[in-house]
């Protein structure tokens, strides 16, 4: 039986990179919270089933790490990484049906590349 260092360190290696791994399928998945957020009010149900597909897929990647590893330590990194993740979506949902999407015309606040110091001199 292996000491608890060693335990301990697998089970940190196996819960971080299970993590980044939900991390990952959740940016190939997903548009960016704040994506969400600028468009929620006209696409909040496309946004959200893929929000849930990511859910699915990091579930089941977790699960199947665990299988592998015979710990609970993967899934426990996928639900962890699902539970921000749902939070932040959730939250970017909720806010950005409040707020009218930006437009193409709309100027930057921070005045980036339509004004401040990259505005081109006429």
């Amino acid at each position: 039986m292996p000491d608890t260092r060693v335990r301990s360190v697998s089970a940190a290696v196996s819960f971080g990179v299970y993590a980044d791994l939900a991390y990952n399928l959740y940016s190939a998945t997903n548009s960016s919270p704040q994506t969400t957020e600028l468009f929620a009010g006209e696409r909040s149900r496309t946004l959200w089933k893929y929000v849930v597909v990511g859910h699915l897929q990091a579930v089941a990647l977790g699960l199947f790490g665990s299988i592998l590893d015979r710990t609970l330590w993967p899934l426990f990194g996928t639900l962890t990484i699902g539970t921000v993740m749902h939070c932040m979506y959730s939250h970017a949902l909720k806010i950005g049906r409040t707020v009218k999407p930006p437009t193409e015309n709309a100027m930057p606040a921070n005045g980036g590349p339509r004004g401040g110091v990259f505005a081109r001199k006429r």
